[in-house]
């Protein structure tokens, strides 16, 4: 592949790095010899070569600052950050309870605030770095029995444009991924269960991301929508 290269020897972070998305970027970018902090609230602390797992709460701040001084404590800096934590629980507005909104918005909105602040801070003192938001189509999209969810990631893609606004200047690049529907195992809970064979491959997604970190100097790439062959779903 043309990415060895660039990909080789830069320091990546993954939020929600056990599953999902999170996990299968994680897998791809082991084999192109990147340096990668996982982080996940099922983790344990561990080291295989150039990998170090960690426990993360993204919504927790001093879990969240630990987690970014190990991983420059470990490999130096970080070179890029990526933010793909995240829940989703879908029912009708007023059947939504507090308890579950307040956990979406906790997560995918909040969460990715707070690894933003604290990596954000660490790339403009370099001038340099890369921050990618995984969103969703329900940030852009109002759907069905999407309230809390939407709301989380319209906040994110939102929060994803005012960094861009504010760092670019600095050298800090920040993409908004913005898929549809994405056969992982975040459907798991959802009844009836969707058409996962009509969505779009984890995998695919995830070679998305490497194509974007190991893109060619000289350009920001802002947003990447990427939708199953059908549609939304």
């Amino acid at each position: 592949m043309a990415h060895d290269e660039r990909l080789k020897g830069k320091t990546i972070l993954i939020t929600g790095a056990s599953k999902g998305i999170g996990q299968k970027t994680a897998l791809l970018l082991e084999n192109e010899g990147a340096n990668l902090v996982l982080g996940s609230r099922n983790y344990q602390e561990k080291r295989r070569q150039n990998v170090l797992e960690l426990p993360l709460d993204v919504r927790d701040e001093q879990s969240v600052q630990q987690f970014a001084a190990r991983a420059i404590h470990e490999f130096g800096c970080i070179d890029v950050l990526i933010n793909s934590a995240g829940l989703g629980v879908f029912d009708s507005i007023l059947d939504t309870s507090i308890e579950a909104f307040d956990q979406m918005i906790s997560t995918n909105l909040r969460g990715s605030f707070l690894m933003s602040k604290c990596i954000g801070k660490h790339m403009v003192e370099r001038k340099n770095g890369h921050i990618i938001n995984l969103v969703s189509v329900a940030g852009t999209t109002a759907l069905p029995n999407c309230g809390g969810y939407s709301s989380s990631k319209f906040g994110l893609l939102g929060l994803t444009k005012v960094m861009q606004a504010e760092w670019r200047k600095h050298g800090v690049q920040v993409t908004a991924i913005i898929p549809g529907a994405v056969s992982s195992d975040f459907w798991e809970n959802i009844e009836p269960k969707p058409d996962l064979d009509a969505m779009i491959p984890t995998e695919t997604v995830a070679a998305y991301l490497l194509g974007l970190i190991a893109q060619p100097p000289g350009a920001y790439v802002d947003e990447i929508t990427i939708m199953p062959p059908l549609g939304i779903l």
